[in-house]
């Protein structure tokens, strides 16, 4: 089977992630999800170097992090997945033109420019600020819990693995401010270039429930 690299883009609270899991489990590519990996990168105790209190200073601000840094770290990840011979499905990235421009030739040269897809989730700033305002992360197994289709509006127990859940340091109603702005400023402009040099970019209705949005995604693939 062809290796496929397929890129998820969309504002804070868009489903990039779900997306990303569903894709992951259908197809069964590697997930990386960029804003969970670099979270748990930089708030791991054991980290605790200068670089690394430098970006877990911009992360926990909202901030995009430092390019050079992103990319150094995602660039090498990607490499070793590639090397292993298996497909990818990235969950909001490369984020920046910088990090665009040093990752798209290694994606580019290990899978093929008609193997990668990307597709954007437009969804309006109100859903947005809606579904960051109520959404939890399960601290055992990283699954978020859709809590507008879900029963309790105080969830303690994560509904996939019973563990305990929590809320994203970057889901401060104040911090989503910043990255919404972060993403129009710094991410959007990404897909131009990505148009540029020949990829293929779907914008998708970012609205729908999970598993209808799933199956527009899915469509395009199998196409």
């Amino acid at each position: 089977m062809r290796k496929i690299a397929v890129i998820i883009y969309g504002p804070p609270g868009s489903g990039k992630s779900t997306q990303a899991r569903f894709l992951s489990a259908k197809l069964d590519l590697f997930l990386f999800d960029t804003g969970r990996y670099l979270d748990a990168l930089v708030h791991d105790p054991k980290n605790q170097n200068a670089t690394i209190k430098r970006e877990r200073k911009l992360y926990d601000a909202g901030k995009l992090m430092t390019p050079s840094f992103v990319l150094r770290v995602v660039r090498e990840r990607v490499e070793r997945i590639a090397r292993a011979n298996s497909s990818i499905v990235f969950s909001g990235s490369p984020r920046t033109l910088y990090e665009a421009e040093g990752l798209l030739p290694v994606l580019a040269k290990e899978f093929g420019k008609k193997n990668v897809y990307v597709f954007v989730l437009d969804v309006p700033i109100s859903v947005s600020v809606k579904r960051n305002g109520s959404r939890y992360i399960c601290k055992s197994c990283a699954a978020p819990l859709l809590a507008e289709y879900y029963p309790s509006k105080k969830p303690k127990h994560c509904p996939v693995c019973a563990g305990p859940l929590y809320k994203r340091t970057d889901d401060n109603p104040k911090k989503l401010v910043t990255r919404l702005n972060q993403y129009d400023t710094r991410t959007k402009p990404i897909f131009a270039l990505m148009k540029k040099e020949g990829y293929r970019v779907h914008h998708v209705n970012g609205k729908p429930a999970p598993f209808k949005l799933f199956r527009t995604i899915y469509g395009h693939i199998k196409k």
